[in-house]
Protein backbone atom coordinates (compact mmCIF):
# COMPACT_ATOMS: atom_id res chain seq x y z
CA UNK A 1 0.00 0.00 0.00
CA UNK A 2 2.71 2.23 0.98
CA UNK A 3 3.88 2.07 -3.22
CA UNK A 4 0.75 3.58 -3.86
CA UNK A 5 0.68 6.32 -1.64
CA UNK A 6 4.33 7.72 -2.93
CA UNK A 7 2.98 7.00 -6.48
CA UNK A 8 -0.26 10.13 -5.28
CA UNK A 9 2.85 11.79 -3.70
CA UNK A 10 4.32 12.42 -6.67
CA UNK A 11 1.42 14.75 -7.75
CA UNK A 12 -0.60 15.66 -4.74
CA UNK A 13 0.36 16.04 -1.03
CA UNK A 14 -1.32 14.23 1.65
CA UNK A 15 -2.38 14.56 4.82
CA UNK A 16 -1.94 11.17 7.49
CA UNK A 17 -6.05 11.08 7.76
CA UNK A 18 -6.31 10.73 4.00
CA UNK A 19 -3.37 7.97 3.25
CA UNK A 20 -6.05 6.02 5.86
CA UNK A 21 -8.95 6.87 3.98
CA UNK A 22 -7.02 6.05 0.66
CA UNK A 23 -5.90 2.74 2.40
CA UNK A 24 -8.94 1.69 2.83
CA UNK A 25 -10.28 2.21 -0.71
CA UNK A 26 -7.69 -0.10 -2.39
CA UNK A 27 -7.49 -3.83 -2.11
CA UNK A 28 -4.97 -6.08 -3.32
CA UNK A 29 -5.06 -8.51 -5.92
CA UNK A 30 -2.75 -11.24 -7.83
CA UNK A 31 -3.23 -12.03 -11.70
CA UNK A 32 -0.79 -15.29 -12.68
CA UNK A 33 1.09 -14.78 -16.42
CA UNK A 34 -1.35 -14.92 -19.03
CA UNK A 35 -4.42 -13.98 -17.10
CA UNK A 36 -6.51 -10.49 -17.66
CA UNK A 37 -6.84 -7.54 -15.62
CA UNK A 38 -9.34 -6.87 -18.45
CA UNK A 39 -10.60 -8.83 -21.23
CA UNK A 40 -12.07 -7.32 -24.50
CA UNK A 41 -15.47 -6.84 -24.39
CA UNK A 42 -15.71 -5.96 -20.36
CA UNK A 43 -15.97 -3.12 -18.91
CA UNK A 44 -13.11 -1.91 -16.90
CA UNK A 45 -14.43 -1.43 -13.23
CA UNK A 46 -10.54 -0.50 -11.60
CA UNK A 47 -8.04 1.67 -11.69
CA UNK A 48 -5.33 -0.18 -10.53
CA UNK A 49 -1.60 0.12 -9.19
CA UNK A 50 1.29 -2.14 -10.00
CA UNK A 51 3.16 -3.59 -6.93
CA UNK A 52 4.88 -5.82 -8.61
CA UNK A 53 4.74 -7.66 -12.39
CA UNK A 54 3.95 -6.31 -15.93
CA UNK A 55 0.79 -5.98 -17.98
CA UNK A 56 0.34 -5.31 -21.48
CA UNK A 57 -2.22 -3.67 -23.17
CA UNK A 58 -3.25 -4.88 -26.45
CA UNK A 59 -6.03 -4.99 -29.43
CA UNK A 60 -7.73 -7.62 -31.47
CA UNK A 61 -7.03 -6.74 -35.25
CA UNK A 62 -9.24 -9.10 -37.22
CA UNK A 63 -7.65 -11.90 -35.40
CA UNK A 64 -4.07 -10.40 -35.16
CA UNK A 65 -3.32 -8.84 -31.18
CA UNK A 66 -1.82 -5.54 -32.00
CA UNK A 67 0.57 -4.63 -28.48
CA UNK A 68 -0.30 -1.09 -27.84
CA UNK A 69 1.05 -0.54 -24.17
CA UNK A 70 2.76 -1.82 -20.87
CA UNK A 71 2.28 -1.25 -17.80
CA UNK A 72 4.91 -1.97 -15.15
CA UNK A 73 6.11 -1.66 -11.47
CA UNK A 74 4.93 1.69 -9.55
CA UNK A 75 2.18 2.85 -12.65
CA UNK A 76 -1.55 2.81 -12.93
CA UNK A 77 -2.98 0.64 -15.04
CA UNK A 78 -6.35 0.92 -16.50
CA UNK A 79 -8.90 1.43 -20.07
CA UNK A 80 -10.14 4.73 -19.11
CA UNK A 81 -12.30 4.41 -22.33
CA UNK A 82 -13.86 1.88 -20.51
CA UNK A 83 -13.33 3.00 -17.22
CA UNK A 84 -15.06 6.19 -17.13
CA UNK A 85 -17.73 6.02 -19.30
CA UNK A 86 -18.35 2.17 -17.72
CA UNK A 87 -18.51 1.10 -21.52
CA UNK A 88 -17.22 -2.40 -23.41
CA UNK A 89 -13.39 -2.31 -23.49
CA UNK A 90 -12.01 -2.81 -26.92
CA UNK A 91 -8.88 -3.20 -25.41
CA UNK A 92 -7.54 -6.16 -23.30
CA UNK A 93 -5.08 -6.07 -20.20
CA UNK A 94 -2.81 -9.03 -19.56
CA UNK A 95 -0.23 -9.98 -16.78
CA UNK A 96 3.12 -11.05 -19.00
CA UNK A 97 4.51 -12.05 -15.45
CA UNK A 98 2.89 -12.43 -12.40
CA UNK A 99 1.52 -9.61 -10.79
CA UNK A 100 0.46 -8.36 -7.75
CA UNK A 101 -1.92 -5.04 -8.12
CA UNK A 102 -4.05 -2.92 -5.97
CA UNK A 103 -7.35 -1.98 -7.14
CA UNK A 104 -9.65 0.71 -6.55
CA UNK A 105 -13.49 0.75 -8.08
CA UNK A 106 -15.52 3.80 -9.52
CA UNK A 107 -17.31 4.24 -6.83
CA UNK A 108 -14.28 4.31 -4.16
CA UNK A 109 -12.29 6.77 -6.39
CA UNK A 110 -14.95 9.06 -6.28
CA UNK A 111 -14.67 8.88 -2.64
CA UNK A 112 -10.96 9.64 -2.84
CA UNK A 113 -11.87 12.54 -4.97
CA UNK A 114 -14.46 14.26 -2.92
CA UNK A 115 -12.68 13.50 0.54
CA UNK A 116 -9.00 13.93 -0.66
CA UNK A 117 -8.31 17.64 0.19
CA UNK A 118 -6.30 17.27 -3.46
CA UNK A 119 -8.21 14.20 -5.43
CA UNK A 120 -9.75 15.43 -8.05
CA UNK A 121 -6.27 17.64 -8.70
CA UNK A 122 -4.66 14.21 -8.64
CA UNK A 123 -7.10 12.80 -10.86
CA UNK A 124 -7.19 15.22 -13.29
CA UNK A 125 -2.79 15.54 -13.11
CA UNK A 126 -2.67 11.92 -13.65
CA UNK A 127 -5.51 11.66 -16.82
CA UNK A 128 -3.15 14.34 -18.38
CA UNK A 129 0.01 12.23 -17.73
CA UNK A 130 -2.20 9.45 -19.14
CA UNK A 131 -3.09 11.86 -21.80
CA UNK A 132 -0.09 13.46 -23.66
CA UNK A 133 2.26 9.87 -23.17
CA UNK A 134 -1.11 8.77 -25.31
CA UNK A 135 -0.94 11.87 -28.08
CA UNK A 136 2.94 10.93 -28.37
CA UNK A 137 2.72 7.44 -28.85
CA UNK A 138 0.43 8.29 -31.67
CA UNK A 139 2.52 10.84 -33.26
CA UNK A 140 5.73 8.68 -33.10
CA UNK A 141 3.55 5.91 -34.78
CA UNK A 142 2.63 8.36 -38.10
CA UNK A 143 5.76 10.20 -38.18
CA UNK A 144 8.85 8.35 -36.37
CA UNK A 145 10.56 5.19 -38.51
CA UNK A 146 10.69 2.01 -36.82
CA UNK A 147 14.20 2.22 -35.19
CA UNK A 148 12.92 5.59 -33.87
CA UNK A 149 10.12 3.72 -32.55
CA UNK A 150 12.46 0.95 -31.10
CA UNK A 151 14.44 3.36 -29.73
CA UNK A 152 11.93 5.12 -27.76
CA UNK A 153 10.07 1.95 -26.58
CA UNK A 154 14.08 1.58 -25.47
CA UNK A 155 13.85 5.10 -23.65
CA UNK A 156 10.56 4.82 -22.20
CA UNK A 157 10.61 1.25 -20.80
CA UNK A 158 13.83 0.79 -19.08
CA UNK A 159 14.38 -2.65 -19.01
CA UNK A 160 11.39 -3.77 -20.53
CA UNK A 161 13.19 -5.62 -23.72
CA UNK A 162 14.52 -8.15 -21.56
CA UNK A 163 11.12 -9.05 -19.68
CA UNK A 164 9.09 -8.75 -22.93
CA UNK A 165 8.65 -11.32 -25.71
CA UNK A 166 10.41 -9.98 -28.23
CA UNK A 167 6.96 -10.25 -30.93
CA UNK A 168 5.32 -7.87 -28.12
CA UNK A 169 7.94 -5.32 -28.77
CA UNK A 170 7.86 -5.71 -32.49
CA UNK A 171 3.98 -5.54 -31.97
CA UNK A 172 4.09 -2.36 -29.94
CA UNK A 173 6.47 -0.48 -32.59
CA UNK A 174 4.33 -1.48 -35.65
CA UNK A 175 6.66 -3.63 -37.43
CA UNK A 176 7.00 -7.52 -38.03
CA UNK A 177 9.56 -9.64 -35.61
CA UNK A 178 12.07 -10.04 -38.44
CA UNK A 179 11.97 -6.61 -38.93
CA UNK A 180 12.78 -5.74 -35.53
CA UNK A 181 15.48 -8.39 -35.24
CA UNK A 182 16.96 -6.35 -38.36
CA UNK A 183 16.74 -3.18 -36.40
CA UNK A 184 18.36 -4.74 -33.25
CA UNK A 185 21.05 -6.08 -34.99
CA UNK A 186 22.61 -2.68 -36.62
CA UNK A 187 21.79 -1.05 -33.57
CA UNK A 188 24.42 -3.44 -32.16
CA UNK A 189 26.83 -3.33 -35.26
CA UNK A 190 26.69 0.35 -34.26
CA UNK A 191 27.27 0.45 -31.21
Amino acid sequence: MGSVLTAIRQYIQLEDNEEVLIAGLFHERHFAAGEHFLAEGDVCRHVAFIETGLMRYYLNDDGQERTIFFSQENEFVCNYQSFLPRSSSRVAIQALEDTTLSLIGFDDLQILYARVRQGERFGRLAIEHVFVSALEQLRSLYTDPPEVRYRRFLDGFPGLAQRVPQYYIASYVGIQPQSLSRIRRRMTDKG
